[in-house]
């Protein structure tokens, strides 16, 4: 692992590493993969200004989130299936993103339970990512059972279990029945921005969910701006998809994003090298991301802003 220093060096190596039914699952999109593809070079078009002759003496890649603190604003997405990686699965990088002072996301879809990654990573920073009619606990319930006991597809019976019928009046009923911090995520365009404003959430996470569901819709980074102006400052807002690198994470924090995650990069640390390889996929993107900071003249996150982004004028023709 010593000789991997980037997300592609570890994702080479994954490749080598899963069988090919866990490798199609984690690497695949929908239809052509376009958008799957698009996600990173939309970053790409992206283009830097660094300014000159500033004291980045004093760097700092810290910030806030829902009102605490993270170390540096890159976390990890929710992906499933996390033991076909590795046997520790979701418990591994939990750890990994504790021990780095970020966020794990626990997909719904997880081989690991609720209480399995609480107890592996009980000081981290945890969100859970919550669909609509299938359970993730250890105990029993009918759902569990009924899968248990399917022939077939567990994919193909989860999403039978997948309520279509989800409306923002669900928000709304969410909100009246937790006092937790209620994130949107899947949010595409400005009106769905402001109907999650209007239903009072704390943030809302721009993302195509990997490419995996709609070919051909736009790549986050490129949907960014127009639903930060949209939001204006009334609730935090997160991105994910194509994120690779640590200038990746320093394009959308200046585009608005509050906090960037990222999905497939932890599926390759985690084959690669169970929690250390997390942690280090971690590292790498926080050394990119303060070596930016000090090509760039930029010492904090708070100093970050669009002037420091223009968009490939190639991109316009």
């Amino acid at each position: 692992m010593d000789k991997l220093v980037c997300v592609p060096d570890f994702e080479k190596e994954a490749h080598k590493l899963l069988d090919n039914n866990s490798l199609q699952y984690y690497k695949s999109g929908a239809d052509d993969e376009i958008t799957l593809q698009e996600n990173k070079n939309a970053f790409k078009r992206w283009l830097i200004k660094p300014r000159m002759l500033r004291d980045v003496s004093n760097r700092t890649t810290k910030t806030m989130v829902l009102g605490k603190p993270v170390a540096f604003p890159l976390g990890l997405s929710p992906t499933a299936m996390q033991r076909l990686a590795h046997p520790n699965g979701e418990c591994a990088n939990a750890q990994a993103a504790a021990s780095m002072g970020t966020i794990f996301i626990l997909s719904t879809i997880a081989t690991s339970s609720i209480e399995e990654v609480a107890g592996a990573a009980p000081n981290g920073r945890k969100w859970y990512q919550l669909y609509g009619r299938l359970a993730n606990f250890q105990e029993s319930s009918k759902h569990s059972d009924a899968m248990s006991g399917k022939i077939g597809s567990a994919f193909a019976y989860h999403d039978t279990l997948l309520d279509q019928s989800l409306t923002w009046k669900d928000v709304k009923w969410l909100k009246s029945v937790t006092k937790l911090p209620i994130i949107v995520k899947g949010i595409m365009t400005s009106e769905d921005a402001e109907l999650a404003c209007s239903f009072g959430v704390a943030g809302v996470f721009v993302s195509n969910h990997g490419a995996r569901q709609i070919d051909t819709v736009n790549p986050t980074i490129d949907v960014l701006p127009e639903i930060v102006k949209q939001v204006k400052g009334r609730c935090e807002i997160y991105l994910d998809g194509g994120v690779t690198t640590g200038g990746d994470v320093f394009k959308a924090i200046a585009l608005g994003a509050n906090m960037v995650f990222a999905g497939r990069p932890f599926l390759w640390g985690l084959t690669v090298g169970g929690e250390a390889g997390a942690q280090k996929i971690l590292q790498i993107f926080k050394d990119e991301l303060d070596l930016m900071m000090a090509l760039t003249g930029v010492s904090s996150m708070s100093e970050l802003t669009s002037d420091f982004v223009t968009k490939d004028w190639k991109s316009h023709l």
